[in-house]
């Protein structure tokens, strides 16, 4: 429904000003009325930029949705209305994104679906986790709960993530500075050089002749390798997204490479130990659990592994089961889950591992960051400095033809 700017007068003759929500202006003439205001100017509010241009529209962040569920939380633990804790929400929420997703939300619920089905129309702002927790919720009465462990799991899920950015993030940072340096020079400064030389004549020395041929190399072929470097950016994305196979053997690739490969598997670990012990702590049937689990992995290896996971307790076995052997879930986890399951204490064993993962985690992240900081550093130093003794070193035989 469109929303509707309003000025009116109360019957003291004080001017009033608000916006409502309403299917026409005589339906915000009629509910003036009844609070007892007569309207004077009834007009519909202008649609913001983002809703005129969706691709302008700001994305509905992590941090967006943690603030989101804290709040609703605790307007449903002080017994407010659904529509009502939605209403509020939507009105203070600054993410236009948001706001529009909220305002359909409130207006399904409003209509009457479920809350969870209200937000399961949305699936790029609330996932699959998101929508069976609180679904969970509704039908247990701890909705307020629900939502509480998921802005947690929310917040562990944020910070996992961006551990793992920051590890991939720093090298790549430092690279492309080493790299766009060292094309700078050979590009803009290096020809400089060479006409220079060209004006003494003579021969130059071995390591200059092969600086100025890799300039002379790079400044005829930097366009070409720029676009190649494009064109395989698109067609390596294009190909992730249309083809599982490859996406399949990305993803493994990814998992055995060095360093980075055990770090991406320690996160997968916490976050799959981390949301699996949420969703049976709510309530959710493991099955139901660890199908959801294997969707927001993120690496279709792992998908793949807990999907078969799932498949073998269907049919009657433990979880330890077929995790037993498993070349990304270690040994030790799958030891505690096994304890958890015949203890029958399964969600507190699963956030323990989740807990001491995180830790391994942030332990990683930090050695690789002191590790690769020293290499780069030696690697980026290293190439300005050989090419800077190769240029120098013409002038010092010219300094000696001088004498």
């Amino acid at each position: 429904m469109p929303i509707y700017n309003w000025n009116a007068k109360n019957r003291g003759g004080d001017k009033k000003s608000g916006e409502i929500e309403a299917s026409s202006p005589e339906a915000v003439s009629l509910h003036l009325k009844n609070m007892g205001l007569i309207p004077d100017k009834v007009k519909e509010k202008p649609k913001d930029l983002a809703e005129i241009f969706p691709f302008l529209a700001p994305q509905v962040t992590i941090n967006d949705l943690v603030i989101f569920t804290r709040q609703f939380a605790v307007m449903v633990d002080a017994g407010l209305p659904l529509v009502q804790c939605l209403q509020i929400l939507t009105d203070q929420q600054a993410n236009i994104t948001f706001k529009l997703v909220l305002r359909q939300v409130r207006s399904d619920v409003e209509s009457g679906s479920t809350f969870a089905d209200a937000l399961a129309k949305h699936p790029k702002v609330f996932d699959d986790l998101f929508v069976n927790l609180v679904a969970a919720g509704e039908v247990g009465g701890i909705l307020d709960t629900i939502l509480n462990r998921l802005a947690v799991q929310l917040e562990k899920q944020e910070k996992l993530r961006k551990q793992l950015k920051g590890a991939m993030v720093y090298p790549a940072t430092v690279s492309v500075i080493a790299l766009a340096c060292i094309v700078l020079l050979l590009v803009k400064v290096i020809p400089v050089f060479e006409q220079m030389f060209a004006d003494f004549g003579g021969t130059l020395p071995g390591p200059t002749q092969m600086v100025i041929a890799l300039s002379e190399w790079l400044q005829a072929y930097l366009i070409y390798m720029l676009g190649g470097i494009f064109a395989f950016v698109t067609v390596f994305g294009q190909a992730r997204i249309r083809s599982k196979a490859f996406h399949f053997h990305t993803d493994m690739l990814a998992l055995k490479l060095p360093v980075f490969g055990n770090i991406i598997k320690k996160v997968a670990v916490a976050r799959f130990t981390r949301t699996l012990g949420t969703m049976i702590s709510s309530g959710v049937p493991i099955l139901d659990g660890l199908d959801i689990v294997a969707k927001t992995a993120g690496n279709m290896v792992i998908e793949d592994e807990l999907q078969t996971t799932r498949s073998a307790i269907s049919e009657g076995k433990t979880i330890a089961e077929p995790l037993q052997g498993s070349k990304i879930f270690p040994g030790m986890m799958v030891q505690m889950v096994s304890v958890g399951e015949e203890t029958g204490s399964m969600e507190v064993m699963l956030t323990k591992i989740a807990d001491f993962y995180d830790d391994e985690v942030d332990g990683a992240v930090a050695g690789l960051t002191a590790m690769l900081e020293p290499i780069m550093m030696v690697f980026m130093g290293g190439s300005i400095g050989t090419i800077l003794i190769a240029m120098y070193l013409p002038i010092f035989t010219i300094a000696d033809t001088i004498t």
